[in-house]
C-alpha cells in the first residue's frame, strides 16, 4: 500500500526521542550536507533512501549501503518522490523547484534542510545553544572569529554550517559541546522552521544568488525573507547592522521570544545597547550594567586582521554574538588575536615594483567586491565569472573613478564590460573570451601591464567561479601561481 505513514503532527513535533524505526526518509543529494544528514538518519534509526543525479560519490554511496541506507546514483534518479516518504531531508543547494521538491510540497510531505534536522537530532536533552550568522558578505570570517573567541573564553566549540563542516557532524560528535558557532546561507535558512537561536546576526542584506529563486520578480524580497528565519523565536540577542536599516527591520519584524533584546554594530560611538568604537577601541554598551553612562573596553581595533573596515565590522558583530553568551572582554581580544586569517579574503599574494597584488577570490557578488574596492586608492580590476543574476552598476558607478583598468572574464564577463562601458567609460577594459583556466594567466599579464607604482591589481570577481573553477579557493590559487610566474620573470628581467 502506498503513501506516507507518519503524520504531519509527528514530523512537526519529531526529536531525537521520536519513533525513528518506523520513519522512511529520502535524503535528496549526496554532497557533504547529504552524506551527513543520511548518517545522522541512520543514527536515529531510520530508514533512509539517498537519490542523486551524480555518479561521482560513489565511495560515499558504498559507506552508506553499508549502513544499510538504499542509495540510488544516476540520471532520472531524482524524478520522482518514492510513494511512501514521509519526510525528505533536502541539501542547500536544491531549489523549492526541483521535481522530487515539488512534488513532496503536493503530497503534503515536509521537507527539511540538514539544518533543521540537526536541531531535531538533539531536541530536547542534548542541545548546545546556537549563536548563527547569516548576510550576503562576512559571514565565514565572522563566524570564524566568533568561535575563536568562544575558544579564548575554555568553552568547547565548533565553527559549523555553512562554513564547510556540516552541523550534524558537530551533533554526532561524542565530543559534547558548549555551543556552536553556525553560519547560515540563506538556502540553509529556508529550509528551516523548528530552530531557535540563542542569538544571531544578519550581517548585511545585498542582492545574491537571485538565480535560486528562478527570476521571480519578488525575488530579492524572498532572499531577505529567508534571511530574517534567523530571528524567529530567538531567546536572547537579535545583532543587526546600524548601518543598514534593512537589517535592523528585520529585527523589529521577527517574531521573537519574549525578553530577547535588538543588539546593533557600529563603525561609531555606540548608543545604548550597541557595540561599536571609540579612540580605536571595539567597545561594549549592550551587555554592561551600567550601560547608560559607561562602556566596557573589548579589544583595540588593531587586534582586528586584515585591517579593512568591513572586516572590523565583522569583528564588531562576532564580538555582541559572543558578549551576549557571557564571554568575558578579554576572550573577545585574545580571539581576535589569534584568530587565523581565512585564505582568499584580500589577501596580499605579491609585492614587486611598487604593485601589490591581493587575492580576493571569495568575493562571489558585487557587494564584497565593494568591501575591497573601499580599501584601495588605486586599482587595476580582475573580474568576472558567474553573476547570479546580479548587477554591476552600482559597484562600477562607485569605484570606476579609482580604477586603473579593468580585465573581465569568465561566462558573464558581458554583463560587467557593459557596467563598464556605462559608468567608467574612461577605464581601460580588456574582455577575455578564452573559458579554460588558463586565461588567468593572461589576465594577470594585462593587469600588470596596466598598472602603476603605488597601484593594487584586485582580483575581486564579483562573481561565482563554477564557471571555469571548482571554487573561489581554486580560483584564487590559479591567480596567486599566474602572479608569481609573473614576479619571478620580472625579478630575472
Amino acid at each position: 500500500m502506498g503513501g506516507h505513514t507518519m503524520t504531519k503532527d509527528w514530523m512537526d513535533s519529531a526529536d531525537r526521542l521520536s519513533d525513528w524505526p518506523s520513519a522512511k526518509v529520502v535524503v535528496a543529494g549526496l554532497g557533504v550536507s547529504g552524506f551527513a544528514a543520511a548518517d545522522g538518519l541512520v543514527s536515529l534509526g531510520a530508514q533512509v533512501t539517498v537519490l542523486d543525479e551524480s555518479e561521482a560519490h560513489a565511495d560515499k554511496a558504498d559507506l552508506l549501503e553499508r549502513l544499510d541506507v538504499t542509495v540510488r546514483l544516476g540520471k532520472g534518479t531524482t524524478a520522482a518522490l518514492p510513494e511512501d516518504a514521509d519526510l525528505v531531508v533536502t541539501s542547500p543547494g536544491w531549489r523549492p523547484s526541483a521535481p522530487l521538491l515539488r512534488q513532496a510540497a503536493e503530497r503534503g510531505v515536509p521537507v527539511w534542510g540538514e539544518t533543521e534536522l540537526a536541531w531535531r537530532m538533539v531536541q530536547p536533552d542534548r542541545a548546545a545553544p546556537w549563536l548563527a550568522v547569516t548576510g550576503t558578505n562576512g559571514k565565514t570570517t565572522t563566524t570564524t572569529m566568533l568561535a575563536s573567541m568562544l575558544t579564548a573564553a575554555g568553552l568547547r566549540t565548533a565553527a559549523v554550517g555553512n562554513i564547510g563542516r556540516p552541523i550534524i557532524e558537530a551533533v554526532l560528535d561524542d565530543e559534547p559541546y558548549d555551543v556552536l558557532a553556525v553560519e547560515l546561507s540563506s538556502f540553509q535558512l529556508h529550509w528551516m522552521n523548528s530552530v531557535r537561536m540563542h542569538s544571531a546576526a544578519v550581517l548585511n542584506l545585498h542582492p545574491d544568488h537571485l538565480e535560486w529563486y528562478e527570476g521571480a520578480p519578488d525575488a530579492f524580497d524572498r532572499y531577505v525573507a529567508d534571511k530574517a528565519r534567523i530571528y524567529e523565536g530567538l531567546t536572547h540577542s537579535a545583532v543587526y547592522n546600524v548601518a543598514e536599516p534593512a537589517t535592523e527591520r528585520l529585527v523589529e519584524e521577527a517574531d521573537v521570544t519574549e525578553g530577547a533584546r535588538a543588539i546593533g554594530f557600529t563603525l561609531g560611538t555606540p548608543g545604548l545597547s550597541m557595540v561599536g568604537v571609540v579612540d580605536d577601541l571595539i567597545v561594549d554598551r549592550a551587555f554592561v550594567s551600567q550601560r547608560r553612562d559607561s562602556a566596557l573596553e573589548l579589544a583595540k581595533v588593531s587586534d582586528v586582521v586584515p585591517f579593512a573596515p568591513h572586516n572590523v565590522e565583522n569583528a564588531l558583530a562576532a564580538a555582541a554574538l559572543a558578549r551576549s553568551f557571557g564571554v568575558p572582554a578579554r576572550a573577545v581580544s585574545q580571539g581576535l588575536r589569534d584568530l587565523q586569517v581565512p585564505q582568499h579574503r584580500i589577501q596580499t599574494v605579491a609585492q614587486v615594483d611598487d604593485v601589490t597584488w591581493v587575492d580576493d577570490s571569495k568575493a562571489t557578488n558585487p557587494h564584497a567586491a565593494d568591501a575591497a574596492m573601499r580599501a584601495q586608492e588605486s586599482f587595476v580590476w580582475i573580474a568576472g565569472g558567474q553573476a547570479k543574476g546580479v548587477s554591476f552598476d552600482d559597484l562600477v558607478a562607485r569605484h570606476g573613478g579609482r580604477m586603473r583598468g579593468a580585465v573581465v572574464l569568465g561566462v558573464d564577463r558581458a554583463e560587467i564590460a557593459e557596467a563598464l562601458a556605462r559608468h567608467a567609460p574612461q577605464v581601460p577594459v580588456h574582455v577575455l573570451d578564452n573559458p579554460d583556466t588558463g586565461v588567468m594567466e593572461e589576465a594577470v599579464r594585462l593587469a600588470g601591464d596596466m598598472a602603476r607604482p603605488g597601484d593594487v591589481v584586485l582580483l575581486s570577481p564579483g562573481c561565482a567561479s563554477l564557471d571555469m573553477f571548482t571554487g573561489y579557493a581554486d580560483r584564487g590559487e590559479v591567480f596567486a601561481a599566474a602572479v608569481e610566474r609573473l614576479t619571478r620573470r620580472i625579478d630575472e628581467e
